[in-house]
């Protein structure tokens, strides 16, 4: 059966982040924690958020990992103790929006946050959490809107919370934000959009709205990706590709596929995750071509190419300074099974339009190498 619903508040367009003080009184929030991460306290951003929600003055967590991590999780949840706290307010990417959801959660139904393993069908225990507001500074993830929280364990494995119920209240979405994210991070960030695109599209399940906003995302990731990591002062690039990550998050409940399901398992190794998709996602469009034929060449005419998509897209990693395998990141080939064989029982492998076993798995990551 199709799931069709979409449930933030979206505020969208340059400027949009003078609206914070006025979202947090609409919430009704009193003390909230806003989580964040080093770099964005260093860039300047932080400052001005902190502006924007005046006169209210939340309580602050800049230690988000790279991955976010049971650890963050830990800290943030003492200082929601210590202070009292009744809400959250997450700025940046998608480890700490992620992070952020991870807490909301764990507030209010406590436990740990493996007990939601969608694995496990732990997921399905979870109901309403704390009010969430998501500032992304990013075009990538699109986790804003999400409803999916990863997490890396103490133990080092990764694990994945999905439930409508911890989609954010509130986004609050300037592309202004994103204006100084540096082109390396512009690059995979923008990547694992237009993927959020082309793999639901491509999905096996059946959404028509979804695939409609998923087709939009990727005509405007395919035609301004490229201008926003060259030209990042490039306000309509930046516009765009935050509409494009959005629409991404968006169609997430549509399923994604076998890059994604290999991402996954790769990613606890501690690569970053667009930098895999770009890696990976060429050869499952090839494995997936024999599959879905027609939506292939939809995806052809709305990027405007000629090429086959794989190689289309192959080109577009290359242009953007992205690594073009896995090699280039170290991977020892000899993780190869064990990664393939996480893949195959990934929650994402499900719904890749063409039926991927661990041979197949294993095949794709050599062909990714």
């Amino acid at each position: 059966m199709s799931l069709i619903q979409y449930l933030s508040k979206i505020h969208f367009d340059f400027g949009a982040i003078s609206l914070l003080a006025s979202e947090i009184d609409a919430l009704g929030l009193k003390k909230p924690l806003l989580i964040t991460d080093k770099g964005i306290e260093q860039s300047g951003i932080l400052e001005r958020v902190l502006d924007a929600a005046k006169p209210h003055k939340p309580v602050l967590y800049t230690g988000t990992s790279e991955n976010p991590s049971e650890a963050n999780l830990e800290e943030c949840l003492a200082l929601w103790e210590e202070h009292g706290c009744d809400g959250v307010i997450v700025l940046g990417g998608g480890s700490p929006i992620d992070l952020g959801k991870a807490v909301a959660l764990v507030s209010t139904h406590g436990g740990k946050f493996a007990d939601y393993d969608v694995k496990i069908g732990g997921s399905a225990k979870i109901g309403t959490v704390a009010p969430q507001i998501a500032i992304p500074t990013a075009a990538g993830t699109g986790a804003e809107i999400g409803r999916a929280s990863v997490m890396t364990l103490n133990n080092g494995l990764k694990c994945v919370a999905v439930n409508l119920k911890m989609v954010a209240n509130t986004v609050i979405a300037d592309p202004e934000l994103t204006l100084s994210l540096p082109p390396r991070l512009t690059a995979a960030t923008g990547i694992d959009a237009l993927s959020h695109g082309i793999e639901t599209y491509l999905s096996s399940s059946i959404n028509p709205p979804a695939d409609a906003i998923a087709l939009d995302g990727v005509t405007r990731a395919a035609a301004w990706l490229s201008k926003a990591v060259h030209e990042g002062h490039n306000r309509q690039a930046r516009w765009e590709m935050m509409m494009a990550s959005i629409e991404g998050g968006m169609v997430l409940q549509k399923g994604l596929g076998s890059a994604h399901a290999m991402a996954n398992p790769l990613g606890e190794l501690h690569y970053h995750h667009g930098t895999l998709i770009g890696i990976l996602l060429p050869p499952v469009l090839d494995f997936n071509k024999q599959a879905a034929p027609e939506r292939i060449d939809v995806l052809r005419s709305v990027v405007k190419t000629d090429k086959a998509l794989h190689d289309w897209l192959g080109d577009l990693v290359a242009d953007i300074g992205l690594p073009n395998g896995l090699g280039a990141l170290g991977f020892d080939e000899t993780l190869i099974p064990e990664i393939a064989e996480k893949a195959s029982k990934d929650h994402l492998s499900a719904t890749n339009p063409r039926k991927a076993d661990v041979a197949d798995y294993e095949n794709l990551l050599r062909q990714s190498m």
